[in-house]
């Protein structure tokens, strides 16, 4: 298929009210979006809009039925004012295999990359250039078909909005070990970026917070003695000095930068293994000293340092390093995106 897209410009631009210097996380809307909907059994022409809200019929089934998915991405710009995507297609793959779990048709890699790109000349100077920050890329699908019965849609919309933003998180992060609340199960969905996973996480995170924790760490759903994924993100642990992380499942979203974390430790010779991490093994971990790291890892923080958990109502608290591994990842990664390094795994994409 051929893209053609529509581009209708914004005649009322509010860039002139954004502060660049004091960026909140994905609450500033860049001018324009990128829309194309799914009806008679096809992808209609994709256009790009001014930002506006949409008009849904009140049985549209993503009321009722919970049909979406979306992605995280998100664009950088150099000091020669070019601007850079990190791994583009790895985002384009998952929101198919997150879309094929929900039974919504698959978007076409041409009209995503053609779109995205298109999107991103249009929206150029939306892209910050102080440090940490970056234009952050939210690609969804939705079911915009109508109707009460309990099944698939007929038609579905897909955008891409954009997002000035600064750093995800800031300060220290302590972390919760949950026992009681599960985020996915085995045959589930959570491997896909379905809306519904995160609308699940929020009222055991709540509790956690209420608490004085920032995050959970998820566990298994059958046992809970496996660590799993921290908050959004997938979770690593260093011991002694060896990197650990659990493997991707039905239940564990396959992360890009999961993947390239493992890619540069292995580039850097750090030992790294992919198995099931018991809670019990990182407890005596940390009691005698080998624990050394915990980090998230994923689009929004890149990497999010651990700094102490809870469990069963004892917090242990992790070292302060100098030379950590997640500081020496965010920076290979970060370099990588913001073109200040060099790029030997071919991650990076200019637009």
């Amino acid at each position: 298929m051929n893209t053609t897209i529509d581009i209708q410009k914004t005649s009322t631009s509010t860039i002139s009210e954004v502060d660049f210097n004091n960026l909140p996380f994905g609450q500033v809307i860049s001018d324009h979006m990128y829309v194309c909907d799914y009806k008679n059994g096809k992808w209609q022409q994709p256009k790009i809009l001014p930002y506006q809200n949409f008009s849904l019929d009140p049985s549209a089934r993503i009321f009722h039925y919970g049909q979406s998915v979306f992605e995280g991405m998100k664009a950088y710009k150099d000091n020669d004012e070019q601007i850079w995507l990190f791994r583009p297609l790895e985002n384009q793959k998952r929101i198919n295999i997150s879309s094929g779990r929900l039974v919504m048709p698959a978007f076409p890699e041409n009209y995503f990359m053609d779109g995205l790109t298109t999107l991103l000349k249009l929206e150029s100077d939306w892209i910050p250039k102080t440090k940490g920050s970056s234009l952050y890329i939210r690609p969804f699908i939705f079911a915009t078909g109508t109707g009460f019965h309990a099944s698939p849609a007929d038609a579905y919309k897909f955008v891409i909005c954009c997002s000035p933003s600064g750093p995800y998180f800031s300060g220290k992060v302590k972390v919760y070990i949950e026992e009681k609340y599960s985020r996915s199960a085995n045959g589930g969905v959570g491997f896909a970026k379905a809306g519904g996973n995160y609308a699940g996480q929020f009222y055991p995170t709540q509790l956690a917070k209420e608490r004085g924790y920032q995050q959970v760490i998820w566990t298994d759903d059958n046992t809970h003695e496996y660590i799993e994924e921290a908050g959004a993100m997938n979770v690593f642990v260093r011991i002694g000095n060896t990197l650990i992380t659990s493997p991707i499942s039905d239940r564990i979203l396959d992360g890009i930068t999961r993947k390239s974390v493992i890619d540069i430790a292995k580039d850097e010779n750090i030992s790294v293994e992919i198995r099931k991490i018991t809670v019990s093994e990182l407890v005596e971990a940390s009691n005698n000293g080998s624990l050394k790291e915990m980090f998230g890892a994923g689009t929004a923080a890149v990497i999010s340092p651990i700094h102490g958990f809870g469990y069963r109502e004892k917090d242990y608290d992790l070292p302060d390093l100098e030379n950590s591994y997640a500081s020496r990842f965010k920076k290979r990664i970060t370099d990588i995106q913001y073109n200040r390094a060099e790029d030997k795994f071919g991650w990076r994409y200019k637009v």
